[in-house]
């Protein structure tokens, strides 16, 4: 199989995710115990639900985390730092609810901001580097 795209063209997608990666620990100002996939999709997925989240349901969105037990310590150390807030679920006293805390839906809001701002950006550069195989 040959490449479709210059070697100058994967080195900018590599840019691009370093630069998100780099957007990615700023959120967590600085700390970086949290650059994980297990806290990414974790955060993600809630706040891409834009409602709170059954805490089964958010252990469950850990795709690397086979084991409960190891997924529940991430929801808690996310509910230590104030990143989560968890509430009772009105509809089913056995369960919990999970949602991002005002500030960590703020400061993934302005995350998704620059990793638009940063995919654009590339996709721009990408074009301008060389031939695109999508182009009719």
């Amino acid at each position: 199989m040959t490449a479709k795209y210059t070697r100058a063209q994967h080195k900018q997608y590599l840019e691009m995710t370093d630069s998100i990666g780099r957007c990615w620990v700023e959120i967590f100002r600085g700390d970086t115990d949290f650059y994980s996939a297990a806290y990414w999709d974790l955060l993600t997925e809630i706040w891409r639900s834009d409602k709170p989240v059954r805490k089964t349901d958010a252990l469950r969105y850990m795709k690397a985390i086979k084991s409960a037990h190891t997924a529940s310590k991430y929801v808690e150390s996310s509910l230590k730092r104030g990143f989560l807030i968890e509430t009772d679920n009105p509809e089913d006293a056995r369960s919990k609810l999970l949602s991002l805390s005002a500030d960590m839906r703020q400061r993934l809001d302005c995350f998704f901001d620059e990793a638009v701002g940063s995919l654009r950006r590339a996709t721009r550069t990408i074009n301008e580097i060389g031939p695109s195989p999508e182009a009719p």
